[in-house]
């Protein structure tokens, strides 16, 4: 779903969120893999202005119960626990939402752009069989090297060893309460190059 500000309403947000597992859910079984009984670690939204950051930020915060707020790439990223998970299918949830603002070196997807799942101690296994069909690797950290599939809307499914919110905590981050970075953009109404708004 592309970008819009009801997606920062929890109903709004679950009704997408199921929709978009399940398309994402069925690209990656076209590719032989079978993701639908994986954990989920997060959600990826992306949005197209600093205004509209802070609308999604402030409203999904109003369901959740802490954030990490830290700059990566020269803007902030917020990753939101929720207060309840978003359950997406039969014992399947997300239990983060990674919020994402404007970007400044490719095409991405705004809206719901990413899920992220988690394979666990296979995750080298994954990489191994399913090599052909990945399109990269991020090398984000020691402890966070999650491989992904680019598909041709711009959005993606990414796998990882450990959840992005484990992953906080290993690097020392604490989710305690909500406090966000001392951040402002020069413009609050640029955005990237990007499709889907």
């Amino acid at each position: 779903m592309a970008w819009s500000t009801d997606l920062a309403e929890r109903g709004r947000l679950e009704e997408a969120a199921r929709a978009f597992h399940v398309q994402q859910v069925a690209r990656c079984a076209d590719l032989g893999i079978d993701a639908s009984g994986y954990p989920l670690s997060h959600l990826a939204i992306r949005v197209p202005t600093w205004r509209d950051y802070v609308v999604a930020r402030d409203g999904i915060e109003g369901f959740a119960t802490s954030n990490l707020e830290n700059v990566w790439n020269g803007r902030p990223i917020s990753k939101i626990v929720l207060a309840e998970p978003i359950e997406v299918a039969d014992g399947i949830s997300i239990p983060l939402i990674e919020l994402i603002p404007p970007f400044h070196q490719r095409v991405y997807r705004m809206g719901l752009e990413h899920l992220g799942f988690v394979v666990g101690d296979g995750h080298r296994d994954f990489i191994d069989e399913h090599r052909d069909v990945l399109t990269g690797q991020q090398f984000q950290s020691p402890v966070c090297m999650p491989v992904y599939r680019l598909f041709d809307d711009y959005t993606h499914v990414k796998f990882y060893g450990t959840s992005l919110g484990d992953v906080c905590v290993l690097e020392g981050a604490r989710f305690e309460g909500f406090q966000h970075a001392d951040w402002h953009p020069a413009d609050e109404d640029a955005g990237p190059y990007e499709i889907g708004c």
